[in-house]
Parts: C-alpha cells; sequence; structure tokens
C-alpha cells in the first residue's frame, strides 16, 4: 500500500506532523511518503488570481500525488478553531483543479493541540466535510493535550489507551 500522510500546517515544529508521520508508520506493509505543505506553497487563492494564474503547478502536484496513494492520513493543526491558512489555502486552489480532490481514497483524519481540546473542532469539520470532496473517510481521532501523550524522545504515542485508539482507527485503511 502507497501511504501519502501529512500535517495540515506549515509549521516546522508542526505536532501534527510528528503524529501523522507517527500514525503512518503504525500501518504494516505501507510504503510511506510524508508530504510538507510547505512545498506547496501558493499565493492566496482568489477568483481574481485564478483568472491570471490558471492552476498552479503546486496544486496539480499536490493532485496528483494525491492521486498516487493508495490512501492518506492527515493532521490537523487548529489555527482558532478552523484549518490553518497555509492548509486552506492549498486546498482551495486543488479543488479548481477538480472538486473530488481526495479522488475516493480511504483516509484516516487525526488532529491534535497542546490543550486538552486536542484540535476536536478542526476535525469536526474536515470529517463532515471530506465526503463532499470524495474522500472516503474510515475514522479520525483527536489526541488532547499532546506533550502529555507524546514521547518527543522516542517520538512515540506514551498513553497506552491513545495508542490502542489510534491502532484501531488505521486498522480501518486495510
Amino acid at each position: 500500500m502507497k501511504l501519502l500522510a501529512f500535517a495540515a500546517s506549515s509549521s516546522s515544529k508542526s505536532i501534527n506532523k510528528q503524529l501523522a508521520t507517527y500514525a503512518a508508520s503504525l500501518v504494516p506493509n505501507a510504503t510511506v511518503e510524508i508530504l510538507d505543505i510547505n512545498d506547496y506553497e501558493m499565493p492566496l487563492f482568489s477568483q481574481d488570481k485564478e483568472e491570471v494564474l490558471g492552476q498552479p503547478d503546486e496544486a496539480k502536484a499536490f493532485y496528483a500525488k494525491l492521486g498516487q496513494a493508495d490512501a492518506i492520513i492527515i493532521s490537523f493543526a487548529e489555527h482558532n478553531g478552523s484549518y490553518t491558512a497555509a492548509y486552506k489555502n492549498l486546498f482551495d486552489w486543488t479543488s479548481r483543479i477538480d472538486m473530488k480532490l481526495f479522488q475516493n481514497k480511504p483516509m484516516v483524519l487525526l488532529a491534535t493541540s497542546p490543550g486538552p481540546g486536542g484540535a476536536k473542532t478542526v476535525l469536526t469539520a474536515a470529517a463532515g466535510s471530506a465526503p463532499y470532496f470524495s474522500a472516503d473517510v474510515k475514522g479520525s481521532l483527536s489526541i488532547p493535550s499532546f506533550f502529555d501523550n507524546f514521547d518527543n524522545e522516542k517520538q512515540q504515542i506514551s498513553n497506552p489507551a491513545i495508542l490502542d485508539e489510534l491502532k484501531t482507527v488505521l486498522a480501518q485503511l486495510k
């Protein structure tokens, strides 16, 4: 299985990138590719810019990466209760290529934050809207209080109950 994983965050210190990378490592028999959405940075989307620029090569490349995957893991950072601006912009540009941008791929959606909310608000929004963009959402999981539940030194979940939940959700990708 070719598994694509990424954080919906542009932070170089993204805890969601740590989570997506770790989660992908738990999927047996997967060839994993970790994307950095910074590699797909584009001007802020607007119809005016689209008329001038057309479809940027970065959006086309991201769409192609999604299409080449057998399954996808996304871990969402939450900025003020919503998507990060970087992810939303990438999503907006890519959805102009094809509204079915997730191309019926099985997906697991994750989210985490330093606080007890675990980015649940953005995860709920993502899980609710993804099927409209042809995502086959197999499961989702919010991990609260990241620094209390993730061992940075070992780069793994340290809370056994959360690890079990994560493995259960990831098993749905088969």
